[in-house]
């Protein structure tokens, strides 16, 4: 067959495409493409639009609209944009700094840039964001800037004294995160000291004082007050409760998530029914569990967009499903996916019959959560597509949400995020909090590099079983508000949409006959 002229220009700008993202780049500018090249990538969705003479690296196979490869590489485009305008004299805004220095992934609405040579302007970015690049007359010193994220930040003790009180009011959890990360307050009080902040250091003492830091506080008072200043101490956070107890040298992220547990659990209790307590016939609650198979399977892998129907589901639980004779499940993507359902919802069950034995259904989900996911994937590696060793562990790569604002954490912080959600779970005395907390959180962290939804399902609903609460489906009906409760929580910090979410999902299951019989008071 003869090659056209328009496949020749594709096929060179793939090959030049290729050679840019080999070194590194997925954001790239209109003269690092011959034009019929660039043009010929743009018309068949292999580079998106940034703003004029700028792109970033996309997926022909993605509906117009969707996000995942903005949110994917903005802080490159933002470094590569910046390092293009100011050379190396920029940095991003305190507060930003404060939630970048503190494992905050979510990209704000507006990233402001500090720089000498900033215009006081602002430039429209894809999904709603916009970059404000502000004329910086006191600019922080090369000693007070530092690199995360790949973006010039301040220094985190240059950032906390710089902040406003509405940092305080609006990012609290961040503020917290800020504080409870310093090693010691010399430095604070030495940036708190050369920019003469005296109402800084009253607001930073008082915050600190509510951080449960207060040896940190009286530094601050005590030697500002020496170099005469008038420090008179407030607490700039609104009625923030004790925080949650601090950990020698925890990594950040990990007290993020203990942060966002404590503020959260009060509203999902607030959203759910009383727990009916562990059933005394745990046989009947597993013959109920049994029979949701079908209907389960089907909604949480359409869910996750993969075309299953019941009658394939059937036969994959009756063992009908032979990738050894039958070439169409050899083949098969979603036959893969079925069997895979099938066999980690079984090693589910068996962790439930030792939760509902009263064993700690936090220690349960630690000791076996790794075993329902290689269960979810074996027949990929039966099939060739996954290697075992792909399935030994949590991600060793970043991974991107299509859609949503939320970006996962790095490979390395995901090793200190997850022993942290197994404790609360394993410590959390209510069901309902280890179920949509749990679930939350997981996705949150997104621990591997697929199946985190199915797998935060299955969490789910081994948390709801030791509340005695029935198995619970999330209905293909019901996604959109699913996805759009999810990231409400990890875009916007509102657990209530989830909660109401899941807790009317229970109440539907009760209210059609698919709860387990025979409970008793002891709520597991």
């Amino acid at each position: 067959m003869q090659v056209t002229p328009a496949q020749r220009r594709l096929a060179a700008g793939l090959l030049r495409l290729k050679q840019l993202q080999d070194n590194g780049a997925n954001i790239l500018r209109s003269k690092e493409f011959p034009r019929v090249e660039r043009e010929a990538l743009i018309d068949n969705g292999f580079l998106a639009p940034v703003i004029k003479g700028w792109y970033i690296a996309s997926r022909p196979d993605e509906a117009e609209g969707v996000t995942t490869a903005w949110y994917a590489f903005a802080y490159e485009f933002i470094r590569r944009y910046c390092n293009f305008r100011f050379g190396d004299e920029w940095c991003v805004s305190a507060d930003l700094s404060v939630r970048l220095h503190t494992g905050d992934t979510q990209l704000p609405r507006q990233i402001r840039i500090l720089a000498p040579k900033g215009t006081n302007n602002y430039l429209d970015l894809p999904a709603g964001h916009s970059i404000f690049d502000y004329r910086a007359g006191n600019f922080p010193a090369r000693e007070n800037r530092a690199i995360v994220s790949g973006l010039q930040v301040m220094t985190l003790e240059h950032a906390l004294v710089r902040l406003t009180d509405s940092f305080f009011q609006n990012h609290a959890r961040d503020a917290q995160l800020g504080l409870l990360s310093l090693q010691d307050s010399s430095e604070l009080v030495r940036q708190l000291l050369e920019g003469g902040y005296g109402i800084q250091a009253g607001r930073l003492a008082g915050a600190l004082r509510a951080c449960s830091r207060p040896a940190f506080a009286d530094d601050i008072t005590s030697v500002m007050r020496s170099a005469g200043y008038v420090v008179t101490e407030y607490d700039p956070f609104p009625g923030l409760a004790d925080s949650v107890e601090l950990r020698q040298n925890e990594q950040p992220y990990a007290t993020r998530i203990r942060l966002m547990w404590k503020e959260m659990r009060d509203v999902v209790i607030a959203a759910f029914p009383d727990a009916p307590g562990l059933p005394a016939d745990a046989e009947t609650y597993m013959k109920k569990v049994k029979e949701s198979y079908v209907r389960d399977a089907y909604n949480s892998l359409s869910i996750e967009g993969y075309r299953v129907s019941a009658e394939l589901i059937e036969r994959v639980s009756k063992g009908n499903w032979s990738p050894e004779t039958r070439k169409e499940d050899q083949a098969s993507r979603d036959a893969m996916a079925a069997r895979g359902y099938f066999l980690a919802k079984t090693a589910v069950e068996s962790s439930l019959r030792r939760i509902l034995a009263g064993e700690n259904s936090g220690a349960v989900a630690l000791d076996d959560h790794r075993r329902w996911y290689r269960e979810l994937f074996g027949p990929s590696v039966d099939a060739g597509i996954l290697k075992a060793s792909d399935l030994a562990g949590y991600r060793g790569h970043p991974v991107y949400i299509r859609n949503a604002q939320h970006v996962p954490p790095s490979p390395e912080t995901v090793r200190y995020a997850m022993p942290v959600l197994f404790e609360l779970l394993r410590d959390e005395p209510e069901a309902s909090v280890r179920a949509v907390l749990g679930h939350f959180i997981f996705v949150f962290i997104h621990p591997y590099p697929d199946g985190n939804g199915r797998m935060g399902r299955f969490l789910m609903n081994a948390m709801l079983a030791s509340g005695g609460y029935c198995w619970t489906v999330v209905e293909l009906k019901g996604r959109n508000a699913y996805m759009e409760a999810l990231n409400a929580a990890s875009s916007e910090s509102n657990i209530r949409p989830l909660a109401e979410f899941i807790a009317g999902s229970v109440q539907r299951e009760q209210q059609d006959g698919q709860g387990a019989l025979g409970y008793d008071t002891a709520a597991g």
